[in-house]
């Protein structure tokens, strides 16, 4: 299994199961996990489903790669990144960050930073379901802002 987790799924995830695994060595001092939501509203209007779509090969790879910038660049120690893909609806659980490290730093800041990347970098596409329609999401620009500050 190593110390990296990756997982594109259809199914949801187990919280409690991601923790025990980030935080069952004896040296982690901190494990911090993030878990996004499908939202109810987006852009002022009340979404009732989204549905992801992603190149397999190419996603996970590229999340391979987000988890490796992170580890290089903080002392962490082990690290999740779970995605769901198909079609979620309002309040269902989308993505899973987690990181444990000795130190809460490291772990607050890696965290971050791969949440902050696979938003943006991470190859999936997004449709939301609304009342007026269906339509595909781009990135925010709040969310490219966001990748400015780590260099």
């Amino acid at each position: 299994m190593g110390d990296i987790q990756i997982a594109v799924q259809e199914a949801p995830f187990n919280q409690n199961m991601v923790y025990r695994w980030l935080s069952e060595q004896h040296s982690v001092g901190a494990t911090v996990i993030f878990v996004g939501k499908v939202r109810d509203l987006n852009l002022g209007d009340e979404v009732s489903s989204l549905y992801l779509e992603h190149y397999p090969a190419m996603t996970e790879k590229a999340l391979g790669e987000i988890v490796e910038q992170a580890k290089a660049r903080w002392d962490i120690q082990r690290v999740a990144v779970i995605h769901r893909v198909g079609l979620l609806q309002t309040g269902d659980e989308i993505v899973l960050v987690g990181v444990s490290s000795a130190h809460r730093h490291c772990a607050y800041q890696a965290n971050e930073f791969i949440m902050d990347f696979l938003k943006t970098k991470a190859p999936f596409w997004k449709k939301e379901y609304t009342k007026q329609g269906e339509r595909w999401i781009e990135s925010r620009n709040s969310d490219k802002q966001a990748l400015e500050r780590w260099g």
